[in-house]
């Protein structure tokens, strides 16, 4: 058996990552590269890596799968070095993977269940990731993924507890929930806060628990409640924020104000003090002024947050954004420079509060471990990975923190 799986983009991604080995079984020598279309860079980066693979393994099989196939299949077909073209719900099944069609790639709307890895999830041992949920009911204006992964559906909260058991017997401390629209959420009335509590009290066993990214204005009140009272989740939230000033949210078609964003950190930290804020951000969305962009630049202090992901904006084709009046490229990434100036800014900041600090750190690898709020800590003593450990913060080198 030789099938390696070599992952784009999202958490979500990399937790499929056992799944398509599962599905594609014993293949000789093939190479799968399960892309992301989030950006037109991101599927440039794609095509760069089946090319470059193609002429370091020139005899194997080079199969492209994931949102980049599934919303562009005829650009990667009419690769020489690409073998064969799956779709995101082919990838998952072993039917697909032995049949003869060079391009099989399914309606993706008609999807109505997810396929869910029954490993467990993907990562190494100190962290897994376990797949909630799929696809999403909105239709933000710049957003293409709802085309390659289909409407929302959730998995039954049953299978996620299955699999959280299955996670833990396999040793790994840490799981991050994870999905297209997580706090999307919904197994017969049951939430995303429902179900972490589910999740805390039916697996006792594991130490944390982290979600992927959310969508603040579909928290409930059990995630609240939760965040408040459950010190195995995690206290580190990554926000899809997108933009700070409120006519651009609405051209975006984003269900929240700015002034929604602010009150859910405010309300978020009133209940648990010690939370670290992400968030991303896009740069130069079409129509954005230079006023409209300073409210962007303004919401990393309004929201407090400590880390930005940011995206200069792309026009995805098909997209109601891809039809409005652009701005100019040079002036995108001159925002998205800054954007990223001032995020560097604020991750400084918060590492320079933690010197000093006392913080129980889960070791990823002999160097690196991660704080409660996911900052990574660097170990000049050293620790098994998958240990918990208690330290104290010395110093930091602009990126990591640094164990005395």
């Amino acid at each position: 058996m030789s099938v390696d799986v070599i992952t784009f983009g999202c958490r979500l991604n990399a937790a499929e990552a056992d799944a398509i080995r599962d599905a594609a079984g014993d293949l000789d020598d093939t190479l799968v590269i399960n892309t992301c279309a989030v950006t037109a860079e991101a599927v440039a980066q794609a095509r760069q890596a089946v090319r470059r693979l193609r002429r370091e393994r020139p005899a194997a099989n080079i199969v492209v799968t994931g949102c980049a196939a599934q919303t562009g299949a005829a650009e990667f077909a009419a690769m020489p070095e690409v073998t064969r073209v799956l779709g995101n719900a082919e990838k998952m099944n072993t039917r697909a993977w032995r049949g003869e069609a060079r391009v099989a790639v399914s309606d993706v709307m008609a999807q109505t269940r997810i396929a869910a890895p029954a490993g467990g999830g993907a990562g190494p041992l100190p962290r897994a990731f376990v797949q909630i949920q799929n696809g999403c009911d909105h239709r933000c204006t710049f957003c293409i993924i709802p085309y390659g992964r289909g409407n929302s559906r959730s998995l039954a909260a049953g299978e996620v507890i299955a699999q959280m058991r299955r996670v833990v017997e396999r040793g790994c401390p840490e799981v991050v929930l994870t999905g297209v629209d997580i706090t999307g959420y919904d197994d017969a009335g049951l939430r995303l806060g429902g179900l972490v509590k589910l999740v805390l009290r039916e697996v006792p066993e594991l130490a944390r628990l982290r979600l992927s990214s959310i969508d603040s204005v579909e928290a409930d009140a059990d995630l609240f409640d939760a965040l408040a009272n459950e010190p195995r989740l995690m206290p580190h939230l990554h926000l899809s924020l997108q933009a700070g000033d409120d006519m651009i949210l609405k051209r975006m078609k984003r269900r929240h104000a700015r002034a929604d964003a602010i009150g859910f950190c405010g309300a978020v930290r009133r209940l648990r003090p010690d939370v670290a804020f992400s968030a991303d951000i896009i740069a130069g969305f079409p129509t954005e002024t230079e006023a409209m962009f300073a409210r962007s630049l303004d919401l990393v202090d309004a929201c407090e947050l400590t880390q930005l992901h940011v995206f200069p904006f792309s026009a995805r084709p098909g997209t109601p954004a891809a039809r409005m009046p652009q701005v100019e490229r040079a002036v995108v990434k001159d925002r998205a420079r800054r954007l990223r100036e001032r995020g560097a800014a604020a991750w400084r900041n918060r590492l320079d509060a933690e010197i000093g600090a006392s913080r129980r750190v889960l070791a990823e690898s002999a160097a690196i471990a991660r704080t409660e709020q996911f900052i990574p800590v660097r170990l000049p003593a050293g620790g098994a990975p998958g240990a918990m450990l208690d330290v104290t913060i010395a110093a930091h080198d602009g990126k990591n923190l640094v164990a005395a």
